[in-house]
């Protein structure tokens, strides 16, 4: 996608919520590749399915699952984002949600402007293929 990857110290010198912007896009769009590989194939449960999952309250707890599995630089990227003040307050998450989803977007991010697919494609899959969302439709 990129025609070269962000070195990791230039990514590094990145606001978190930059980190978050792109992970937030890069995050949806595994989750709704992996959901067609499930064989989901109706636009609406195609959806309701994706949102269940990028939802902040899904991410976050996501990342509570994870968050010991990420290396070292990743778990600083994932505090620097879980402590960065938020533009705006969240209407459907608790401000924790919020920010735990926010560093797990962070890292996603940082993974993917550095070009680290392996590393993003092992996270995803552990994302994915953990719990389904309390609120996935059948």
């Amino acid at each position: 996608m990129l025609d070269s990857p962000m070195t990791v110290h230039a990514a590094k010198q990145l606001n978190p919520l930059i980190l978050a912007y792109v992970g937030d896009a890069a995050f949806e769009l595994h989750v709704r590749a992996w959901l067609i590989t499930q064989g989901c194939e109706r636009i609406d449960q195609l959806h309701k399915s994706a949102v269940a999952r990028v939802q902040a309250t899904a991410q976050a707890k996501a990342a509570r699952l994870l968050v010991d599995e990420l290396l070292p630089e990743e778990a600083d990227i994932f505090r620097r984002g879980k402590n960065a003040k938020p533009i705006r307050l969240p209407k459907s998450a608790s401000l924790a949600d919020y920010r735990f989803s926010t560093g797990l977007e962070a890292v996603v991010g940082y993974l993917k402007l550095t070009g680290q697919e392996e590393r993003l494609n092992w996270l995803m899959f552990h994302i994915l293929t953990a719990e389904e969302p309390e609120n996935h439709p059948e």
